[in-house]
């Protein structure tokens, strides 16, 4: 099968290649999926788990990507919940051959059914996105209704989803991001939006809980915005940044597929919106992995729908 190899850390992006690679073997609760499309973040090229496998050994060349959608064409022995043709999306393990390939083994607990009416694109731009929000504003913000949640980059793929969930809440949302993003998050449901090149930040005010995917100074400065018993939630880098009466929480975003699922009706419903950016075709990953990005989640489409 076609597949993008990664086997030198110090080459950055330029050393993805497209490569010819073994079908991948389906173990016990695994499912092997045909994958149509495929999501990826630029930074994980520098993540561990890109490198070596749980045990700290190397594992190159390994395939990059984490985010899929499909169709399931094996099962392995013991996997029960999915069936050999079924569409369906998900999240791949940190550490194990991801995506960015023709076909993928993953965890079946890791994938949910993907409706015929939503596009496969749709489908591998959700998952880090969509858990990442539904995770830090459920699960570690506890946001609720008639309470303030300022959302860094709130045109981004986590940023983008996290207005929308929020809003969806009964919470009021301030975006940031930069100008040309502002119609974007506040078309989404943003009540407010500060450009972070020419706005003070400190003008927002006190807030109930801040989602940051920037880290650095922005989430430095981001931590005397909350209010008492507030939460600063962090998904760019753990900090030592903490609200005066609060709490910081730094977090990893895990599969969950009923998080997926309910997600995925929501999609369905018309109550969220998920912004597919720039698709590129498999050989190309190294222009998607390198080019300046929009608003929404740049997607590799691997195979005709």
């Amino acid at each position: 099968m076609k597949a993008i190899t990664v086997q030198d850390k110090g080459a950055g992006p330029a050393g993805l290649t497209l490569t010819d690679r073994p079908h991948p073997h389906a173990a016990e609760n695994d499912v092997v999926v045909r994958v149509h499309a495929a999501g990826f973040t630029p930074g994980e090229l520098d993540w561990p788990g890109t490198w070596t496998d749980r045990a700290g050994r190397d594992r190159t060349p390994s395939v990059p990507g984490h985010e899929l959608s499909g169709v399931v064409a094996e099962l392995g022995y013991g996997t029960t919940g999915l069936t050999v043709g079924q569409r369906v999306f998900g999240l791949a393990d940190w550490t194990r051959d991801g995506s960015l390939a023709e076909f993928t083994a993953v965890e079946a607990r890791n994938l949910a059914p993907l409706p015929d009416d939503v596009d496969h694109t749709v489908g591998a731009a959700l998952p880090i996105s969509g858990l990442t929000a539904w995770q830090a504003l459920f699960e570690h913000a506890r946001i609720q209704t008639g309470q303030t949640i300022l959302v860094h980059g709130a045109a981004g793929g986590v940023g983008s989803i996290a207005v929308q969930l929020a809003r969806r809440t009964g919470a009021k949302v301030i975006g940031t991001g930069r100008a040309h993003n502002r119609d974007v998050a506040l078309s989404l449901g943003a009540t407010a939006f500060v450009d972070l090149d020419t706005e003070r930040l400190e003008d927002v005010g006190e807030v109930d809980a801040v989602l940051d995917v920037f880290g650095g100074e922005v989430l430095a400065r981001s931590a005397a915005l909350v209010r008492s018993g507030g939460t600063l939630v962090t998904i760019a880098e753990p900090t030592e940044a903490r609200p005066r009466d609060g709490r910081t929480v730094f977090f990893v975003v895990e599969a969950d597929r009923g998080q997926l699922t309910e997600l995925v009706n929501l999609v369905r419903d018309g109550s969220l919106r998920v912004l597919v950016g720039e698709q590129y075709p498999l050989e190309e990953a190294v222009t998607a992995f390198t080019a300046k990005r929009g608003a929404g989640k740049p997607v590799i489409v691997v195979a005709e729908h």
